[in-house]
């Protein structure tokens, strides 16, 4: 790997550096394939602050959508409940257009943070929104009516998400 990509990944792990993001960013303007697939186990990895800069370097590479799969796969794994709603803020560095299904499974199924985050989300992102985009997000909203993690916040859920789907609905109605 060329040394000043090499330098950068030391400057980004190292836990006394102050711009650390800084080094994130840089790398990922930089990065090439060794290094995007050396960011993405790092992103799967068990040190959540070294894979959230990872997140970062790789939201500056045009590996964009194939960082979000490996990003939403750690947000969903069970193992990083206590950690989803910092993998979902770094989501803002990301072009979220074409996630619509991801960021609202976020919402239904995320912790508070995560949950909270993913709504702001989807009430400022432009979305890309089709006919199989809204039976996917309806199939996700089935499934929490029918398995809560916490049923009193089904109603306000409920509130929210209905007029969602009515209005993308509306899109495609003549």
């Amino acid at each position: 790997m060329d040394q000043d990509l090499e330098r950068l990944f030391e400057k980004m792990c190292d836990p006394n550096e102050s711009d650390a993001y800084l080094f994130a960013d840089k790398l990922g303007l930089k990065a090439d394939e060794e290094a995007k697939n050396r960011l993405i186990e790092w992103v799967r990895g068990d040190d959540w602050e070294i894979a959230y800069l990872a997140c970062r370097a790789l939201s500056k590479t045009h590996w964009q959508e194939e960082a979000l799969d490996v990003i939403f796969k750690v947000i969903f794994d069970r193992k990083n409940k206590e950690r989803q709603g910092a993998f979902v803020q770094i989501l803002e560095e990301f072009d979220l257009s074409q996630r619509f299904v991801d960021i609202f499974r976020v919402y239904l199924f995320g912790n508070f943070k995560a949950s909270t985050l993913a709504k702001d989300y989807l009430d400022q992102v432009e979305f890309e929104i089709s006919p199989r985009t809204i039976r996917k997000s309806e199939k996700h909203w089935n499934h929490y009516l029918h398995n809560p993690e916490e049923p009193e916040s089904v109603a306000i859920k409920k509130a929210e998400v209905e007029p969602m789907f009515l209005e993308m609905k509306e899109l495609f109605t003549e």
